[in-house]
């Protein structure tokens, strides 16, 4: 019995010794990305990933890192370097969790990331395919507020770009931020971004 009881003890410490290895991982990571360090953020949460392997999140956050780091990027080999490694992590995100909304809407943001550095090369083989990922993401999680923000803007951005309004869109970003009031993130590392910036896309909205 005392066997047991040592054995269980053990394995208890094991498994509280790797969370908190994991914990204190991401949350090094995150810092590192607070303080603008894309390259070393992204080997963090690859770090994790390579142990982690039934874990979508820190795949789902080196593709972010990536991606993020993208938008405004003017180097052509730095961005397809970087989208490439975040194309790479998205699918192995959703190998790991398939009908993943907030997966879809990264991967929209991998297609909207190349189409910013040159729509007219990319605008017409993606733009389908972003439209097409947020209509799938909103039919499998219609409440989530990053899927509807995050589909808004996409809108939003598609509507300028043919010098159309884009006062019909103000609702739903009104609609994300009711449901950003509400959203409970399942853990500290799930994806919890999006009401800052709506909240600023809403007050500039239609103007």
């Amino acid at each position: 019995m005392k066997k047991l009881i040592a054995i269980a003890a053990l394995f208890a410490t094991t498994i509280g010794t790797a969370q908190d290895q994991y914990t204190q991982g991401m949350q090094r990571a995150f810092a590192l990305w607070g303080e603008g360090k894309t390259s070393e953020a992204s080997n963090m949460f690859e770090r994790i990933a390579n142990v982690e392997m039934d874990n979508w999140l820190p795949y789902y956050y080196v593709a972010q890192v990536n991606t993020v780091a993208s938008f405004g990027e003017k180097d052509k080999e730095k961005l397809t370097r970087q989208l490439g490694k975040a194309q790479e992590y998205v699918d192995l995100a959703k190998s790991i969790s398939p009908n993943n909304s907030e997966i879809l809407v990264q991967q929209a943001m991998v297609h909207t990331a190349w189409i910013a550095f040159d729509g007219a090369t990319y605008g017409m083989t993606l733009s389908g395919k972003v439209a097409a990922l947020y209509a799938e993401a909103q039919q499998l999680d219609p409440e989530n507020p990053r899927v509807v923000f995050s589909k808004a803007e996409w809108d939003m951005g598609s509507a300028q770009y043919f010098g159309q309004d884009t006062t019909p869109y103000c609702k739903d970003v009104e609609r994300a931020l009711e449901l950003f009031a509400n959203f409970k993130a399942e853990s500290d590392f799930h994806p919890n971004w999006g009401r800052e910036r709506a909240a600023a896309t809403l007050e500039s909205c239609g103007k």
